[in-house]
């Protein structure tokens, strides 16, 4: 049985190509993001142990350097203290925060929250150990940078250039020192890293004399934990200390927790186009055994079991398995150097290293692939052994009993029936305990939908027929009843191509809906021009609020400034917003009393939390403020919630009083004239020209806060594309087999005069037909799914509203109809050249 199964193989490769790509695909996407991740991830911690190479202890300071009362870093003295101990042998003390250059056009280098800054620390020998200067330099004056290879590039500069530098200050400029190589995280994802001279970066990141991190280099000999003991009692409350090792096992084990949710989202879409495989896989066995019935019957009458005929089967997909799965293993090494090289083409530069091929993703690879093929044949063999010798030999084509095919419906309307009742509940809940009820109620619904996809053919091929006999005559009647001729056949096809589109669909519904929700919030609430903001995120300087006040053509202008403080013995968010300005670039909905009163030192109060805690217009509150200092406050308006206000607005005079650097992320500004260049021109200049910080006009605004959501839409769309890719393959091998099975019949249709152009045509409606009946299946289930989502998420968006992407929903079936086209160019260019004679003989 076994030389029958590879005798078997050997004389079908052809046949067996399509589901040896299936698999092949299937197993290098497993394989790719098992060896990408593993790459990946000793990659980082190959880095992060190279930077705390020799670093006996690593000191990491938490200080807030805008707490007065607290200690703003570790002191000089304390990092002298350190470098006394017995066993240290050097000291090398850092501090950092943003900074972000510009290129010659002024515009920002780097990606803005990579975009760093730090202090040269030469030793003893006036080199810095962190850095390797390929030109030039360390700065050593306070007019002094140095910039990164990879950034002096971009920006073209040289020892010796001016360079503008944007720290969360205004922009200054400085001369270049020089030009190092560095092996920084933040470098390597794409960022800047700007080397200052020691008091310059205290004084930017700190306070002068004070430091962030102190790294301590043992003496020979020196025992690290020792040393450790010795460290902790000089150091500040706000500090703490580790040896090297743990910092660098630390850092190691985050991040391959970090690489674990990447390789779990990438291998979730490698097991969705293993699932579109297995439908190729049992379609091509199952139309194999139909063609082997004869064959079959004669083993089993000169002595062959079920068993053997059923391990025959298996043993067949084994090798095929194993073949696909070695050939996907090298394809899948071979995907994970492309991504990696695609990271760095990106901009996201990967850590060298070695490429790291350990034996799970060998194994892995190997046990899905033959697994996989061998499951999805068990059924198509198990159906051939149970196959009477004399009824085989006397029909090629057994047709399933009445009795299977009821048991089929039944069994897959009860999946289907309680995957709809529990996505429909999941709906109700309208919560993330809902989400998960959605999501299990999809996968048991869309397994009824499968089993049940062959009944649905027939009605949904039968409305098409008309308009194919009407439109293309004989071709478009034949390539109808072809279609539904094996209805099992045409519905594993389609299932393959349902998945797919079920998913897409699915997400383009719930992206485009949650898009649109984001964009009328956005448009709804904010009548500004123009956001102010700092690119890496971070707090702007109180200076841009205050150059945007003096800017030419300025009509009004407010900050969002964060605040906090106790108000009734709760804490509560704050906004601190400038008084008669705020209501011209935000919408502030007035409940009750007059948002004007901030101008007075009272606060406006958010009517959700109003009623929370039955404060009204005219109650006085006690306050503790950020500085703890207490203090009473009256409530002067009740207004609406809105996503883009705190619970509590407060006048800036009112927060200024207690706080010693503003958190003012975002500010908010109207121009006399509405969006011009002019303006926006205005607004740059009066900031500085400064690279740091961003001037977004309405649209940017929209496109922040719903451009996230259109890039992982297009993401998700790459990565279906493979489940995509096999499911047309399945279409390309479902029409090869029908045309192998109908060689008689196709020679006998040309003998009638058929010619070979409608020979043609017919395989290609057919090939159509299964593609948009599969298409149509998934964009239906795709839209209830995406309908059931939104239904879960609608309280966290307010003014949701269902949006069917329309377009979109027409690209895919008209992309579903290339498919058929090009699936079928193939198999119709071999009809089309069946020597009639030589068909009409074919038994």
């Amino acid at each position: 049985m076994l030389r029958t199964a590879l005798r078997n193989v050997l004389a079908h490769k052809a046949r067996l190509l399509m589901t040896v790509l299936a698999v092949m695909l299937g197993v290098a996407f497993v394989s790719g993001t098992l060896v990408f991740t593993d790459t990946l991830s000793a990659a980082f911690r190959n880095q992060s142990a190279k930077s705390y190479d020799g670093v006996a202890v690593a000191v990491s300071s938490y200080a807030d350097p805008s707490d007065a009362k607290g200690d703003p870093g570790v002191s000089q003295q304390t990092v002298d203290k350190i470098a006394a101990l017995d066993g240290v042998e050097s000291v090398t003390a850092r501090v950092n925060g943003f900074a972000g250059v510009a290129d010659p056009d002024g515009k920002l280098i780097g990606v803005g929250w990579s975009n760093k800054g730090a202090n040269f620390a030469p030793g003893k020998d006036g080199e810095d150990p962190a850095y390797a200067f390929a030109q030039g330099a360390g700065p050593t004056a306070a007019g002094q940078v140095a910039l990164d290879r990879d950034t002096a590039a971009k920006g073209k500069y040289q020892v010796g250039d001016p360079v503008r530098v944007a720290t969360n200050g205004p922009v200054k400029e400085y001369t270049l020192s020089g030009i190092f190589t560095t092996d920084d995280g933040g470098v390597s994802a794409g960022g800047s890293l700007v080397l200052f001279d020691t008091p310059v970066a205290q004084k930017l990141y700190a306070a002068p004399g004070h430091y962030q991190d102190v790294n301590v280099t043992a003496a020979p000999g020196a025992d690290a934990d020792k040393l450790l003991d010795r460290v902790l009692p000089l150091l500040p409350d706000n500090a703490v200390a580790r040896t090297g090792a743990a910092l660098a096992d630390e850092q190691a084990k985050d991040i391959e927790e970090g690489m674990n949710g990447l390789n779990q989202v990438l291998l979730a879409f490698a097991g969705i186009a293993l699932f579109v495989g297995v439908f190729l896989i049992a379609n091509t066995f199952t139309m194999l055994v139909a063609q082997r019935t004869k064959e079959i019957a004669l083993m089993r009458a000169v002595g062959a079991s079920r068993r053997q005929v059923t391990r025959s089967v298996l043993a067949e997909a084994g090798l095929v398995g194993l073949v696909a799965a070695a050939v996907g293993l090298g394809l899948g090494v071979l995907l994970a150097v492309g991504l990696r090289s695609g990271m760095s083409a990106f901009g996201m530069k990967v850590p060298g290293g070695p490429l790291v091929v350990t034996a799970t993703p060998v194994l892995s690879a190997l046990g899905v692939g033959v697994l996989i093929t061998m499951l999805a044949a068990w059924l198509p063999g198990r159906r051939a052994a149970k196959i009477p010798p004399v009824a085989a030999m006397n029909s090629v084509h057994a047709a399933p009993t009445a009795k299977s095919l009821v048991v089929r419906n039944v069994i897959g309307s009860l999946f289907a029936a309680a995957g709809a009742a529990a996505i429909l509940g999941g709906a109700a809940m309208a919560d993330e305990a809902g989400r998960y009820l959605i999501a299990l109620g999809a996968f048991v619904a869309l397994i009824g939908v499968i089993i049940l996809i062959p009944q649905l053919s027939r009605p949904v091929v039968a409305l098409a027929r008309p308009l194919l006999v009407s439109v293309f005559g004989v071709a478009g009647k034949l390539a109808g009843q072809n279609a539904v001729r094996n209805p099992r056949r045409t519905g594993a096809t389609a299932s393959a191509l349902a998945i797919g589109l079920t998913l897409v669909t699915g997400l383009s519904v719930i992206g485009v809906t949650v898009g649109q929700s984001v964009d009328k919030m956005t448009t709804d609430n904010i009548k500004a021009d123009y956001m102010v903001s700092m690119a890496s995120g971070g707090p702007l300087d109180a200076s841009a609020l205050a150059a945007l006040e003096k800017a030419p053509g300025v009509g009004a202008v407010s900050p969002q400034q964060s605040a906090y403080l106790q108000l009734d013995g709760d804490f509560a968010s704050a906004s601190a917003v400038t008084p008669g300005d705020v209501e011209k670039v935000l919408t502030v909905t007035t409940v009750t009393g007059d948002v004007g009163s901030l101008a007075d030192g009272r606060i406006a109060i958010a009517e959700s939390s109003a009623k929370k805690h039955g404060w009204k217009v005219g109650d006085t509150l006690p306050a503790v403020f950020d500085d703890e200092k207490k203090g009473e406050l009256e409530v002067g308006a009740v207004f609406q919630d809105s996503e883009f206000l705190s619970p509590v607005l407060m006048s800036t005079e009112v927060a200024a009083a207690h706080e010693k650097k503003p958190d003012i992320r975002q500010i908010f500004v109207a121009m006399d004239g509405g969006q011009t260049a002019t303006n926006e021109k205005a607004l740059v200049s009066a900031l500085g020209e400064n690279p740091a910080i961003s001037v977004m006009d309405r649209q940017d605004i929209r496109d922040q806060f719903g451009g996230m959501i259109n890039m992982i839409l297009n993401i998700v769309y790459a990565l279906l594309a493979m489940a995509l890719l096999i499911a047309v393959l399945g279409v390309v091998n479902t029409l090869a087999m029908s045309v192998f099975e109908r060689q008689q019949e196709i020679g006998m249709l040309r003998a009638i005069g058929l010619d070979r152009r409608r020979v043609k045509r017919m395989v290609r409606l057919e090939a159509v037909v299964i593609s948009l009946f599969g298409a149509l299946v998934g964009i239906v289930l795709g839209v209830f799914l995406g309908w059931a989502i939104g239904e879960s998420l609608k309280n966290d968006l307010p003014g949701y509203a269902l949006v069917l992407p329309w377009g979109r929903i027409g690209i895919f079936l008209l992309l579903a109809g290339l498919v058929g086209v090009l699936a079928a160019l193939w198999p119709a260019r071999s009809a089309a050249r069946l020597n009639m004679l030589n068909a009409i003989k074919t038994e």
